[in-house]
């Protein structure tokens, strides 16, 4: 069964015979449907998205369109997490995503919750997105990145081979972090880190350019950077020291919320509640 809804074309979009497709499954227009593939219930599948051979959706997944799923991916698999019950949840990924061959990534723990990935994102082989994540757009997570649960990645993020994310981090837009690093705290955005635990290191310039950050904000959050970073204040001084010297700007307001708001969480994650 191809679960095509009613009166839909059927020219355009191939379908391997060896395919198996839940009836309640609705595929798009010019989808390319390989050998072997899973499709489970209540799955949608954008126009013009591919799926390699041995591809499995499980069930309540929305996959956008012009995305490309290589071989041995696991999309929508329930939630590695003790409270799950096999309640309804959901995996919601975005337009024109590249999912590269193994990459898993679940569903959300907790009733009528989703596991949401944006647009435009490149995921490499064998990376591992948890339950409950937010995953931006236009990042890069390069081959066996591990995301735990409840992460939030902003756009534009930069993950190099081998990353480790605990539970409830949040990494900010725009920054980069480098391979094997363990990340057990909130990166802020548009800074480079690295290391077993990683640290601040440097902004990211080149992708601060590469949007299209002016010069001038640049050189003021290269400042912040020093002043966060590289000089003897604790963080409520350089914190009062860059809101009162450097000039606003969008980018600059966003960096002092994103690292004002990590103290209402547990252990430098500001996605993670305080405990008593």
């Amino acid at each position: 069964m191809n679960g095509r809804e009613a009166g839909e074309s059927l020219t355009e979009t191939m379908i391997h015979p060896t395919a198996v497709i839940d009836p309640t499954a609705h595929i798009g227009k010019d989808v390319e449907i390989g050998a072997y593939c899973v499709i489970g219930a209540e799955v949608s599948i954008g126009d013009g998205s591919q799926l390699r051979a041995h591809v499995v959706i499980e069930p309540y997944v929305t996959v956008g369109a012009g995305c490309e799923i290589f071989s041995g991916a696991v999309l929508g698999g329930i939630p590695q997490d003790r409270k799950f019950k096999g309640e309804k949840s959901f995996l919601i990924i975005g337009d024109n995503n590249v999912i590269r061959e193994h990459v898993t990534i679940h569903r959300a723990a907790g009733a009528g919750n989703e596991t949401r990935i944006g647009d435009g994102n490149q995921i490499m082989a064998y990376c591992h997105i948890g339950h409950n994540c937010m995953i931006g757009s236009g990042i890069t997570m390069a081959n066996m990145v591990g995301i735990a649960g409840h992460v939030e990645v902003e756009d534009r993020v930069v993950l190099g081979g081998i990353v480790g994310i605990h539970q409830f981090v949040r990494i900010g837009k725009l920054a980069m972090i480098g391979g094997y690093s363990k990340v057990v705290q909130d990166i802020p955005p548009f800074m480079m880190a690295d290391g077993r635990p990683c640290k601040i290191l440097d902004l990211n310039v080149i992708g601060l350019r590469r949007s299209g950050v002016s010069a001038h904000t640049r050189a003021d959050l290269k400042q912040a950077y020093k002043t966060l970073y590289r000089s003897s204040m604790n963080m409520s001084q350089a914190l009062e020291t860059i809101e009162t010297d450097i000039d606003e700007s969008p980018e600059r307001d966003y960096l002092l919320s994103f690292i004002r708001n990590i103290r209402f969480g547990s252990n430098g994650r500001q996605n993670d509640a305080a405990r008593s």
